[in-house]
């Protein structure tokens, strides 16, 4: 399924969210150009070398696109770009805050030249605001939305193990372009997408934001269990291996304390018989489910678990995941061109049949030539630009 064969993205693009963005775009059949600085390119193509030399965060987010080296700063760079954009559908910016609109690249200027084309920014805290100049890493966007402050233990804060305000900020520029490409189709105008980390973050934020609500405390922070629902989270079974497991109403308290615990009268003892209770009382309860867990090996609990049946999951460590049974027995591996040779990937999520697009992931600059020549630009242009360091 690639319902946007025939879309074309001019992505002016760096780091994760806004690839991140234009990778689902692309997955879909969209035609995603990427343009990248001369010489250097994405700073994320040098974040590390752990894929066969290539970056990971690279390789993740970028297959399925073309890579043109640009230097916009240049006049003829610039007119290469500017003609780009004039053919394209959408246009993809996370540049530093107020680069694009000096560049002459605000979407007020590119929608006035064409009044269909779709802009989206993609940007740390948005704009206006007394914000809107701050360097804005996905660490700090953590930490301004409150989303550090309710992870980790109680003893020290975290933050999230993935660039999770990257990655929402991404998503939904992901899918507000889907929606403006709709809009579009019916009003034949496109529009102007603003999406900022801040606001994508602060959105997945809703739970412990309304728990707080009008001044309420905050859910404290509890590790790897559940900051308010209880027993939800991790218990070491007899053979010292951590097994996840979550009660998430009364009914399976009653199974688990008949089924598991072998102790049905625990279901209504007033300091466990609703969740508020078990959370309150969650010191003493989890001596009491740890107890138990001490007695089984993780296969046992998990089995016994299952059979309840309760909500249970072994912890896996990342190496573990690429041989994870569920995905190697749904097919959702697929194999992925790269400068460096084939790597594995995961198959978008939702694109079962036919099988998914896996374009390769773009050398620095592999496609410069061939979009500066549907441009129009001869070959002695094109080396002309090459050799001034303009291309």
């Amino acid at each position: 399924m690639q319902p946007l064969r025939g879309v074309t993205v001019v992505s002016l693009e760096q780091a994760i969210a806004a690839p991140y963005a234009s990778r689902q775009l692309a997955d879909l059949g969209a035609r995603v150009i990427k343009v990248e600085r001369p010489g250097v390119g994405d700073f994320a193509r040098a974040y590390d070398s752990r894929v066969r030399g290539l970056s990971s965060h690279f390789v993740w987010v970028n297959r399925n696109k073309e890579s043109l080296t640009l230097d916009i700063k240049d006049p003829r760079g610039m007119s290469a770009l500017c003609a780009l954009i004039d053919d394209a559908d959408v246009f993809i910016q996370n540049l530093a805050p107020g680069a694009a609109e000096r560049a002459g690249l605000g979407a007020p200027a590119l929608r006035q030249r064409d009044p269909r084309l779709i802009v989206c920014d993609v940007s740390g805290y948005g704009s206006p605001g007394p914000y809107e100049t701050r360097k804005a890493y996905d660490l700090m966007v953590q930490s301004e939305a409150g989303l550090v402050a309710v992870t980790g233990t109680p003893e020290e804060m975290a933050k999230v193990g993935i660039s999770v305000s990257d990655i929402a900020a991404g998503m939904y520029a992901y899918s507000s372009v889907l929606a403006a490409l709709l809009e579009r189709g019916r009003t034949g105008l496109g529009t102007h997408i603003d999406v900022s980390m801040l606001e994508s973050t602060v959105e997945w934020m809703g739970f412990p934001m309304y728990y707080a609500y009008d001044g309420a405390e905050p859910p404290p922070r509890a590790g790897a269990a559940h900051a308010t629902i209880y027993p939800y989270g991790p218990f070491t079974a007899g053979d010292g291996k951590v097994v996840m497991m979550a009660i998430q109403n009364d009914r399976e308290w009653r199974l688990f304390c008949e089924r598991f615990l072998g102790r049905a009268e625990l279901a209504d003892h007033p300091q466990y018989a609703t969740n508020a209770d078990r959370n309150a009382h969650r010191d003493a309860l989890g001596a009491i489910v740890a107890e138990r867990f001490a007695e089984l090996s993780s296969d046992a609990a998990i089995a016994l678990l299952s059979e309840i049946p309760v909500a249970n999951a072994r912890v896996n460590s990342v190496s573990e995941v690429w041989n994870h049974p569920q995905l190697a027995a749904r097919g959702r591996w697929h194999e992925v061109p790269t400068p460096a040779g084939p790597v594995a990937s995961p198959a978008p999520p939702g694109l079962t049949d036919p099988a998914p697009r896996m374009d390769p992931v773009p050398a620095l600059g592999e496609h410069t030539r061939e979009i500066l020549t549907g441009l129009g630009l001869s070959g002695d242009e094109i080396d002309e630009l090459v050799a001034d360091g303009v291309a």
